[in-house]
């Protein structure tokens, strides 16, 4: 080796150590420049400024707990007792929680536990009893509230002359001119089972299945499955159809692509579309068709047929063509020719020969993507639906927009991911029975 060729193989080698210097520096100052910028453009530091932890806190109680509400109207001074403050959850006439005593004439005491009290006191005055701070006394005036709280507040009192807020461990309390409102906290779903008109609300299971008759008009067990499956305060029966729409969308969305992208694959596919024109133009559409995501297909889809599930399935069906023509027209090309010739052997025609030469081959990789974006788009049917008002998506978007029913979006939430299992589950099983498993 001469030393003219020595020179030019140490030259190269420092070329290519100078370049491996330059990536190994280069990549991680690159990444750490590309998070900079995150950092500034996304105004990361104002963001964690402007959360409310409170907020989220609160948000993420009421999805395990619920509140019981004790309310005053300050103008006709009638006094209520509801779950969740709501009509469907209120307290029959007569009833009220057992942590409140007295009447509304010589006073109501709220027990608050651990020694914490509010009472509704005549001539809408309040008095709020806490162990470690001074007694809270409000008193209602028109539209105004008045109060001897001092100028310098703990945090977990807010107060104007508006308003008054104060939040408790358990609890909370919130007084205005209009009514005092006493908020207690419990773990669990209540009224989950039965509301409180139901005449079953407040008997164990062992009651319901093996006790006496409870309604003597309906025998135990078929008069407790109708009143909780129509539950108006949880609406089952509405929560189990919106599941099935949801799952419906997803199916038809989802076959009636496969249906659609198979034999229009083989206009994409080269060995078996000769013309360049065809399969360009084929491609071309199953390019535009995925391009456009299946929220903006709904968006555009519900303009022209309206709201509803059919909306979400074509949305479904017209993203998941272009998907599955591209995957099954990439499947097409890589068939093996011996199988084919053999089928053309037995003199078969060129249908036959699609049928039993080509089909059985690609059959598993279509079956295995088209039950795996099966369970991908129940998932994208919740959001879908949502959008186009069908399935489990639209009552999960209207739970969360009353920012009051937490606990109902924590139920839906976890319906959707156990329907997400099942499929999971039955994709797998599927798969197993109609492809079979490796050992």
């Amino acid at each position: 080796m001469t030393e003219a060729t020595l020179d030019l193989s140490k030259a190269q080698a420092d070329r290519l150590f100078l370049r491996k210097r330059l990536l190994s520096f280069g990549v991680p100052a690159a990444i750490l420049a590309y998070l900079t910028y995150i950092f500034f453009a996304f105004d990361l530091s104002g963001l964690a400024q402007r959360a409310n932890w409170d907020n989220a806190v609160t948000l993420a109680s009421d999805s395990w707990s619920y509140k019981v509400h004790v309310t005053r109207d300050n103008r006709s001074g009638a006094i209520t007792y509801a779950i969740e403050g709501e009509r469907k959850g209120a307290y029959p006439e007569g009833t009220r929680p057992d942590w409140v005593r007295g009447t509304k004439e010589t006073g109501l005491v709220v027990d608050l536990g651990s020694g914490r009290q509010v009472r509704f006191l005549p001539g809408n005055r309040t008095k709020i009893i806490l162990p470690d701070f001074p007694t809270i006394e409000v008193a209602a005036e028109g539209r105004s509230v008045k109060s001897n709280l001092p100028d310098d507040l703990p945090e977990w009192i807010s107060a104007s002359n508006r308003r008054i807020a104060v939040t408790l461990p358990g609890a909370r309390v919130t007084l205005t001119g209009a009514r005092t409102e006493v908020f207690r906290y419990f773990p669990g779903w209540e009224l989950f089972w039965f509301t409180l008109d139901s005449p079953y609300h407040g008997h164990s299971l062992g009651e319901i299945l093996f006790g006496d008759r409870i309604d003597p008009e309906r025998s135990n067990l078929a008069g407790a499955l109708s009143d909780w499956w129509n539950n108006p305060m949880w609406r089952h029966k509405d929560v189990a159809w919106a599941i099935g729409e949801t799952i419906l969308m997803a199916f038809l969305g989802t076959f009636g692509a496969a249906i659609l992208a198979l034999p229009l694959a083989f206009l994409a596919a080269r060995r078996f579309s000769p013309l360049m024109v065809v399969r360009t133009g084929m491609r071309r559409l199953f390019d535009f068709l995925r391009g456009v995501d299946a929220l903006i297909w709904t968006v555009v889809l519900s303009r022209a047929f309206g709201p509803g599930p059919l909306t979400g399935s074509l949305a479904i069906l017209m993203t998941d063509t272009g998907t599955f023509g591209k995957i099954f027209s990439e499947a097409l090309e890589n068939v093996d020719e011996t199988q084919i010739e053999g089928v053309s052997s037995t003199g078969a025609k060129p249908v036959q020969r699609h049928r039993f030469g080509v089909i059985p081959q690609v059959m598993p990789v279509l079956l295995a993507q088209v039950l795996y974006w099966l369970e991908s788009n129940t998932r994208s049917a919740t959001i879908i639906g949502a959008i186009t008002g069908g399935g489990i998506g639209l009552l999960l978007t209207q739970a969360i927009q009353t920012q009051k029913d937490w606990e109902e979006v924590a139920y839906y939430i976890v319906l959707i991911i156990l329907v997400v299992m099942l499929m999971d589950w039955l994709s797998g099983w599927l798969r197993g029975r109609l492809i079979g498993r490796r050992d």
